[in-house]
């Protein structure tokens, strides 16, 4: 299997990398901390090289270059809703809407109009929890219900949301942001999310008005490799900050990466981080092949979960106090790891998925 980039993808690559190569720790605290929680230039140049618009069809891109494209969001920590905003709620319109409907990714392409997936619930766990209900009033539907915590809600002038169908079966439906209510919020990794409340809010099946658990299961499942993807970034660049930290920092008189136990934590890291970084490529290139599996997700994420606790903690604890600072970047990459962790489902929750798939295997013996 060829796991080299094309030299095109290595071009989107460099160019997202420049694109946002102004974020240091000090932007990104005073962007995150203002409205509308991101940088409404930099989401108009990643619009202009057709970063908003990938997986849309054939000709924008697939699954690997939006890979490469989220591994340099999390490098930077951009807080740009790329994922959330665009590229996750954009692929099921593309996969699930009507050719009108589609239209709609044109402005989401050039950074016009976002998006949000507004499918998790209070205390429910996939679609057999969804409890928004759909219901037909007059020629159309309404859709009432609680949506928490919708990523880019907060910012998104389009919803899809998913609600049960009077006849059964889990629907998509578009939601204008206008008709609903929503309480914004900030999350601990600087980045924006909102509850939803519907109250017979006029909506439109996505497609048709029928069980769109298949699509829904393929949004979960691209969303997933995107987190994954945006984690190897961060986890890369959390090794990059300890090692040079470790080869600059003096002790005793001589520099940190003199200590063999402190080095040979680090290789440690470097160990899942390539673990990491090969399930996020597995996950990713299994998409591209056309496989959209919850099992490899959760594969995948599993790794990502562990590996990125790992650096995180790692990281904090080679570089002592400074590493929890808000003015120290370190902290900043271990909060967005940690989220990352349990969005979507936590570690536990990838293993439980895993384990509900034991059966399906032949018992080895020896």
């Amino acid at each position: 299997m060829d796991f080299q980039l094309t030299d095109e993808q290595t071009l989107l690559a460099d160019t997202t990398r420049d694109l946002l190569s102004g974020y240091d720790t000090e932007k990104r605290n005073k962007v995150v901390e203002a409205e509308p929680g991101f940088d409404r230039q930099i989401w108009g140049q990643l619009a202009e090289v057709g970063v908003l618009g990938l997986g849309f069809d054939e000709d924008s891109g697939g699954q690997i270059e939006i890979m490469v494209v989220l591994n340099e969001l999390g490098r930077r920590l951009a807080p740009e809703p790329v994922l959330h905003g665009a590229i996750g709620p954009g692929a099921i319109i593309a996969e699930a809407g009507t050719d009108a409907q589609r239209a709609l990714l044109d402005e989401v392409a050039s950074g016009e109009r976002i998006l949000a997936f507004a499918h998790a619930e209070p205390s429910a766990r996939g679609s057999a929890g969804v409890t928004t209900t759909a219901k037909r009033s007059g020629d159309g539907w309404t859709l009432s219900g609680t949506k928490n915590p919708v990523l880019a809600g907060d910012i998104a002038d389009t919803l899809i949301v998913s609600a049960a169908l009077p006849d059964g079966g889990t629907g998509l439906f578009l939601v204008d942001a206008a008709n609903v209510s929503r309480q914004g919020y900030r999350t601990f990794d600087g980045q924006r999310g909102a509850q939803v409340t519907l109250d017979a809010a006029p909506a439109e099946p996505l497609g048709e008005a029928v069980d769109a658990s298949a699509a829904i299961t393929d949004a979960l499942v691209r969303i997933s490799a995107g987190l994954c993807a945006e984690a190897v970034g961060a986890m890369d660049e959390s090794l990059r900050l300890t090692t040079d930290y470790l080869k600059q920092r003096k002790q005793f008189g001589v520099t940190l990466s003199k200590f063999q136990t402190l080095t040979q934590r680090a290789a440690d890291m470097y160990m899942s981080l390539e673990l990491a970084r090969s399930m996020g490529n597995y996950a990713a290139m299994s998409i591209a092949d056309g496989e959209l599996d919850p099992v490899i997700a959760a594969r995948a994420k599993l790794q990502i979960g562990r590996s990125g606790r790992h650096i995180a903690q790692e990281s904090i604890q080679l570089h002592g106090g400074i590493g929890v600072t808000a003015e120290y970047p370190i902290g900043h990459y271990a909060a967005r790891l940690t989220a990352i962790e349990h969005t979507l489902g936590s570690s536990s929750d990838q293993l439980r998925t895993l384990v509900g798939q034991l059966d399906s295997y032949e018992i080895a013996t020896l």
